[in-house]
């Protein structure tokens, strides 16, 4: 097979592992979806956060929670105050508790999984 037939796969693949920063924030899309807002600080920088976006419904998170996040990273584009705005976050597929290791294991293998090609 030659790259010129190769598929095309997704390459965009986010794992981050650190703590909660503030309180998540609720939001509702308007189709009804329920969307968590919240911020992952990583060990040895402090001052430095990862805006994430959690689109599920049994999501419980806190503030401090020890976390591992799988996800892509996005941008989007929206109205604010008559202007356009953007905003780059992790759009995470699975969250879990950093302390649960064989389901974190689980979860990023899962993900690395689906950026290798089908077998042939």
């Amino acid at each position: 097979m030659t790259l010129d037939t190769q598929p095309t796969l997704p390459h965009n693949l986010a794992v981050i592992r650190g703590f909660v920063a503030r309180p998540p924030v609720e939001r509702r899309l308007p189709a009804g979806t329920r969307v968590l807002q919240f911020d992952i600080v990583t060990e040895g920088h402090p001052g430095l956060t990862s805006p994430v976006a959690l689109h599920h419904e049994a999501a419980t998170i806190e503030e401090g929670d020890h976390v591992i996040v799988v996800g892509q990273v996005v941008r989007r584009f929206f109205r604010s105050g008559g202007s356009t705005a953007s905003r780059t976050e992790v759009v995470a597929t699975e969250v879990i508790k950093a302390t649960k290791r064989p389901s974190t294991n689980r979860a990023v293998w899962r993900a690395i999984d689906g950026l290798l090609p089908p077998e042939i």
